[in-house]
């Protein structure tokens, strides 16, 4: 081998074992919260914003990982799934401290509030909230591609918009029904005629606000699907516009439901660059029941 050949490869074997260091793949080192955060960060695919929810909350950077769940939201009752998993790493979408901004300023002197942070440091847990940039993912919104995913609708949605969708032709009450079963929605609720003819959909995953779901219902489509809304506001201009003689309904399927599929589609992509410990996906029970 020529001396020449033989620098560069020896050049490009250091350059390729710092990049594995920064990143954690060095033989030998330990897999820690903070380097699966730096990974995310250099995977997904945009700036990481300076002004953002997205960061650890809960523990320690420097924990090392023995496994990873991602979620809807970081509740007392996930963590404990977590735990018997012996997953420490949990990336949630939602806070864990009942604040979208983490602001915890409230609640830092009530009781819960210190008896789940003193559980996630029983356990060695690390809560990462993975909101904002999970939203901003490329090619498609993280949530959006995960709800697609989970309803089948890759070949139902729009090139132009990852939340609009042309299905085959069903009724309102069928449409409700396949979201029931397919999404375990057990308290979704729906405005409008059950007979009514439906093909054209469009959604709006999570919350939507009152101007940006009254446009999204003057569109070309016959259903609004959202997660929550206030109801004094959207729903009530849905109600009105079926009581107007108007062709339209609006599906309410509850925040959780309505993105948490989005986090099952999170594991998978992550598991494209963490390969130390397990990554998967730890479905949320609805928190609400119907008598």
């Amino acid at each position: 081998m020529e001396r020449r050949t033989f620098m560069n490869i020896a050049l490009a074997g250091a350059a390729w074992t710092a990049a594995s260091e920064t990143l954690g793949f060095a033989q030998g080192t330990t897999l820690t919260a903070g380097t699966v955060v730096e990974r995310i960060k250099a995977h997904i695919g945009v700036p990481w914003a300076d002004k953002t929810v997205d960061g650890i909350v809960a523990g320690e950077a420097g924990m090392p990982v023995t496994g990873i769940a991602t979620v809807m939201m970081a509740t007392l009752a996930v963590l404990k799934i977590a735990v018997a998993n012996k997953q420490n790493l949990i990336i949630t979408h939602e806070p864990t401290f009942w604040s979208h901004q983490e602001d915890v300023s409230q609640v830092q002197n009530e009781t819960l509030y210190q008896e789940k942070r003193a559980y996630i440091k029983a356990h060695n847990l690390v809560s990462f909230h993975f909101h904002d940039h999970w939203h901003a993912l490329k090619p498609r919104d993280g949530i959006a591609e995960g709800m697609i995913r989970r309803l089948g609708w890759n070949s139902a949605v729009s090139a132009d918009d990852p939340r609009n969708f042309t299905l085959p032709p069903t009724t309102l009450a069928g449409l409700a029904g396949f979201l029931k079963t397919r999404l375990n929605a057990k308290t979704m609720r729906v405005i409008g005629d059950p007979a009514l003819a439906v093909s054209k959909v469009q959604a709006s995953w999570g919350y939507a606000m009152k101007q940006n779901g009254i446009a999204l219902l003057n569109k070309d489509v016959e259903v609004l699907i959202v997660g929550e809304t206030w109801e004094w506001e959207l729903q009530e201009y849905a109600a009105d516009l079926v009581a107007a003689g108007h062709k339209k309904a609006l599906i309410v399927l509850g925040h959780i439901n309505s993105e948490q599929w989005g986090m099952e589609y999170c594991a998978e992509w992550l598991r494209g660059f963490v390969s130390e410990v397990p990554v998967r996906f730890i479905e949320m029970p609805e928190p609400y029941w119907a008598p």
